[in-house]
């Protein structure tokens, strides 16, 4: 119990800077990919994470185009990519090294549907539509959001949709409590974007999982 908490909260608070306007922001502080996917591949993760739940729960077409947005070293992105047999998957970091990263862990594992992407704070460099834009614990990290997310509904196929995942305010792991962002507030600034709430997820003991649409 103790090391899962561990990495919870090494996942969380690592990433932890603030813009000179007091918003949280992306950022590239997670050099030394090898030495983080010690910590964000670490099976004990799963046991809270989830990730084959999630997965399953998105219901992704074998041919969809998916994004995993804040990939790091791909905890999601090659599970998503060998759910999309005959789709694509782009994984889109800020760090240069994850993405490096990522795209040699693709090569070695054979998924040739799996392509990662140098992102910047301003949106995640998509090269193509996708029909789903997945962020797991990154919400919270990104500024300017509204802007953010009214370019990334620029990016979404018809139909595609966006899938939040992020600590609980009330989460007894995750970033300091001041830094999270309660599901209420998470619906209403993606309202101010042009989306609406289509769907919610309750199995993640730390996490909310919303999923929203453009309206």
């Amino acid at each position: 119990m103790i090391r899962t908490l561990l990495i919870a909260l090494a996942l969380a608070w690592a990433p932890q800077l603030f813009s000179q306007h007091g918003e949280q922001r992306m950022h590239q502080q997670f050099s030394g990919a090898e030495q983080w996917s010690r910590v964000f591949d670490d099976p004990a993760r799963d046991a809270w994470q989830k990730p084959d739940e999630v997965v399953r729960a998105l219901e992704l077409a074998p041919g969809a185009a998916v994004a995993d947005i804040g990939s790091g070293t791909g905890y999601f992105a090659v599970r998503l990519a060998r759910a999309v047999p005959r789709g694509r998957v782009y994984g889109a970091d800020i760090e240069p090294d994850m993405v490096r990263f990522l795209n040699e862990r693709a090569a070695r594992e054979s998924l040739a549907n799996l392509h990662a992407v140098l992102a910047t704070e301003r949106g995640p460099n998509l090269p193509a539509p996708v029909d789903l834009a997945l962020l797991v614990d990154t919400y919270h990290h990104i500024g300017q959001r509204g802007e953010y997310f009214a370019g990334l509904k620029q990016m979404l196929a018809p139909g595609g949709r966006v899938a939040i995942i992020d600590f609980r305010p009330d989460s007894p792991v995750g970033p300091p409590k001041q830094h999270r962002i309660a599901p209420e507030k998470v619906a209403e600034e993606m309202a101010q974007a042009g989306y609406r709430l289509a769907g919610e997820h309750a199995f993640l003991p730390h996490q909310y999982f919303l999923i929203f649409v453009p309206r």
